[in-house]
């Protein structure tokens, strides 16, 4: 039995994941679930897995939590709150799987305490590599944990790597690694034609089922971009072995190219249950509750290379990671700001990469040699940006 704490409970990941526990339930118990605002969701949670643990974002939530568990059948599910406790419940003890589901900067320390604690972290939580690459990097190696990437497309690079490979180690065997990109909902529009892009129409992913912010990365394809950084730190490739490319059907979910001239990829139905569970279970496979790929619907899968000019965010990714120490955290820092003020209808969608742009050209960028400057660097890029949203 593998213990869990699941940080991000509420979200499309933490839902995904709890499914494949309760496919799986003789072989995992879940000790932790934290969740920001859904207090509902997160009371179901608590009732159906009894969890030792309940991490709310606010402590102003807390004793509303703590209310509505009284009278359920989870009382005794302990509350806590804040970002501290979220690096707590990430270093107890008895946990031996950790998976980083929280979207966002948000997600950080948390993740981070986890590496530090050598546990087996499952990363969800793309924008913690991003952020601080080798900082996480050198704490899983340094403590002895283990990392398994979750996001679609990491997982599967990972699952095309040589048997018992680690994540961070570098294959000499491998010539490039190649990142599917479905194109999101404006892959056939003209650049022209998003200057009035709606939330809702950025929002309706045509393939993966996803939370609001990372339907709206998918659709400026920074979701891509900032894969692209992870992807860089988990296997120690240059940006310039990273490909990109549009692939509609979301069926091959990334490839790794050897210098032999074999290409192995990962296909499958567009489900992040398959990455979760593969996760999860490493090294070992365990259901996940998706449908078997059927060649005969899906026998037509095309690629096309990825437009800078009608997707910048991709550029600019590419941008950070040439550049690194804190570029890749002040992209990241800008586009959170951007995205919110999108989906709060103070930003249009082309201005999202502009006000990015204008971000990290009027930033200082420095070394990311300690988790000090990467928050500093992180709050001020944050700053900058709301600024611009302003005068927008």
């Amino acid at each position: 039995m593998k213990n869990v704490c699941l940080l991000g409970s509420t979200g499309s990941i933490g839902l995904s994941t709890l499914d494949v526990i309760k496919l799986n339930p003789d072989e995992y118990s879940v000790v932790a679930l934290t969740a920001n605002k859904n207090l509902k969701r997160l009371l179901a949670q608590c009732v159906e897995f009894r969890p030792r643990y309940a991490v709310v974002s606010k402590h102003d939530d807390a004793d509303t939590f703590r209310q509505m568990l009284e009278s359920s059948d989870a009382a005794d599910t302990l509350v806590l709150s804040g970002a501290e406790s979220l690096e707590f419940v990430a270093q107890l003890p008895e946990v031996s799987i950790v998976v980083a589901a929280i979207v966002g900067a948000a997600g950080l320390l948390a993740t981070l305490a986890a590496a530090n604690a050598s546990k087996t972290l499952l990363l969800a939580n793309k924008e913690s590599l991003v952020i601080s690459g080798d900082l996480l990097m050198t704490a899983v190696k340094d403590n002895g944990g283990l990392l398994l990437p979750v996001d679609s497309e990491h997982n599967a690079l990972f699952q095309c790597m040589p048997d018992g490979y680690k994540a961070g180690q570098r294959i000499d065997g491998v010539r490039k690694l190649i990142l599917t990109a479905s194109g999101g909902p404006f892959l056939n529009a003209m650049p022209g034609e998003l200057e009035n892009v709606t939330v809702e129409q950025a929002c309706a992913h045509p393939n993966w089922s996803m939370g609001k912010k990372i339907s709206v990365d998918s659709a400026t394809m920074m979701n891509k971009g900032l894969e692209v950084i992870e992807a860089s730190y988990l296997f120690d490739m240059p940006a310039e072995l990273i490909q990109v490319l549009v692939h509609p059907q979301s069926i091959i979910h990334s490839m790794v190219d050897y210098v032999d001239g074999s290409v192995l990829a990962q296909l499958g139905n567009p489900d992040m249950k398959t990455p979760i569970a593969h996760a999860l279970a490493w090294p070992k496979r365990h259901r996940s509750g998706v449908a078997a790929l059927d060649f005969i619907t899906n026998n037509q899968l095309s690629f096309e290379a990825p437009s800078y000019d009608k997707f910048p965010c991709l550029r600019l990714a590419y941008e950070a990671l040439d550049i690194k120490g804190t570029a890749p955290a002040i992209l990241n820092a800008a586009n959170e700001i951007a995205v919110d003020a999108f989906l709060s209808k103070r930003l249009r969608f082309m201005e999202i990469p502009k006000l990015i742009e204008k971000v990290m050209v009027n930033s200082t960028i420095d070394s990311a040699d300690s988790i000090e400057s990467v928050i500093t660097a992180d709050a001020e890029a944050r700053i900058i940006a709301k600024q611009y949203v302003e005068n927008f």
